[in-house]
């Protein structure tokens, strides 16, 4: 019998169970038992139809429980809570040769969770995966966590219902978990956002929902082939669970390290709060706020219907980009291990600088500038043969913000001559297994290199 005054406590991982856990994730990733692709993305379609989810651009004077406050000017809930769209006067670097601009940035203080069952079956990890409506997805219901839910959606202050399986990531003493680290999320639109990205493994029976199944790793792989399937949310919560492998890389972790720490002293990044209604080059009418030379992205309304949501129905702002983005590592293989050249990524909406794909960007947003000035390694991407292509896919960005936020994401063998081995400032060959570590702490691998070292994965699965 447990005294009043005892504690029950889960055990969390050790070195050797770290190892083990390797092993089964490499069993799950080559794992593609039970149901097909097929059979899985006609589920996604069948809750697609069935919920019905209908999303509808509007003007900002119907948006219902938002406004622009005639004190600031930004873009606020009448709670206070979820999230606030101002103005941002970003630099990045020091004078005289320093980058800056001004843009409209969401601002969302709160830590949500991004949060991952896993259970096994027949010797097999599986992870418990959701079908989930979000209004700026491409088809609205991709497959998710098993909880993706922001601290003001959980704590219910829309006043709807509650978010299933929440339990197994606010008490530790539920399960074991596997992976748990705070990440940012995407710095060019979000101002130091963060969310908990979880992985727990359960035992014993979970109560069954239409909009849940257990997949494999083996299956979700598969289904990172296919255009628009696999949100950025699932995508970031299982990048953690790749543990570091014992492979040989180019450079040490310590060399890595120490060119991180200092791009990160060269290119210190400072975000000024403005009004967004002071905002320097950008408009706004009735439908959007948008820039004056139509690039980069406008804020727009929409109004939401979904049955299987919290809440049925609501309307909120959403960020839409202008155009599609290309997000793609370049990679070489050294003494017969994989590399993929990093970046040293700054955005305005980041802490600090962070390892990001090779290139990253909306090449509709640089087509006016000059062959000099266009992003690093662009070219070598667009002017990849098929056969250097190892992956390619069409993947949506963060659907509960962003509408319509979709990037082919690739991973390129490129050449010396592409990719030099000697590496040109601001880039740094790591290793899979170097990305996978790294991934494992806060504030080092970006967003959009999460989904990149999945995608790895996939290709080794």
């Amino acid at each position: 019998m447990h005294s009043a005054r005892e504690v029950r406590v889960q055990p969390q991982l050790t070195d050797r169970e770290d190892l083990v856990l390797g092993e089964r994730i490499t069993r799950s990733a080559t794992a593609r038992r039970g149901e097909s692709v097929k059979d899985i993305t006609a589920w996604v379609q069948r809750r697609r139809r069935q919920v019905g989810p209908t999303v509808q651009r509007i003007p900002f004077h119907e948006l219902e429980g938002w406004s622009f406050s005639q004190e600031t000017g930004n873009l606020v809930h009448r709670s206070g809570r979820f999230f606030t769209v101002h103005g941002l006067r970003a630099a990045i670097g020091e004078h005289p040769g320093r980058m800056s601009w001004h843009q409209p940035i969401i601002t969302q203080p709160e830590v949500g969770i991004l949060g991952i069952l896993a259970q096994e079956f027949d010797g097999v990890l599986h992870f418990l995966m959701q079908a989930k409506m979000e209004p700026g997805n491409p088809g609205l219901v991709q497959i998710s966590p098993t909880v993706q839910a922001t601290y003001s959606n959980y704590t219910k202050i829309h006043q709807g219902g509650g978010v299933r399986y929440l339990e197994y990531f606010t008490d530790p003493s539920r399960g074991r978990v596997l992976s748990d680290v705070l990440q940012s999320e995407h710095g060019s639109w979000f101002c130091r956002k963060r969310n908990r990205n979880m992985v727990v493994e359960v035992t014993g029976a979970l109560p069954d929902h239409e909009d849940f199944r257990w997949l494999t790793l083996g299956q979700i792989h598969e289904l990172l082939g296919h255009d628009n399937t696999v949100n950025f949310d699932a995508r970031s919560a299982l990048a953690g669970l790749y543990g570091p492998g014992a492979s040989q890389a180019l450079h040490s972790d310590t060399h890595v390290l120490s060119w991180l720490a200092a791009r990160r002293s060269l290119t210190p990044i400072t975000g000024v709060p403005i009004s967004l209604a002071d905002l320097p080059g950008w408009r706004r009418d009735e439908y959007s706020i948008h820039h004056e030379q139509q690039r980069y992205f406008r804020v727009m309304a929409v109004s939401v219907r979904a049955g299987n949501r919290e809440v049925s129905q609501w309307t909120q702002p959403l960020l839409e980009p202008n155009g599609q983005g290309i997000v793609a590592f370049l990679m070489r293989t050294f003494n017969g291990v994989p590399h993929v050249l990093v970046s040293a990524r700054a955005e305005a909406g980041f802490s600090d600088v962070e390892l990001g794909p090779t290139v990253q960007c909306v090449p509709r947003n640089h087509q006016h500038l000059p062959a000099a000035q266009q992003p690093p390694f662009l070219s070598a991407v667009q002017s990849a043969a098929p056969p250097q292509i190892r992956y390619a896919a069409l993947l949506s960005e963060e659907g509960g913000r962003f509408l319509n936020a979709v990037s082919q994401y690739l991973v390129i063998e490129a050449t010396e001559e592409q990719a030099p081995l000697k590496e040109p400032p601001g880039f740094c060959w790591v290793s899979r297994d170097q990305l996978a570590a790294f991934t494992r702490s806060s504030h080092y691998v970006s967003a959009q290199a999460r989904t990149l070292l999945v995608c790895l994965n996939t290709l080794g699965a």
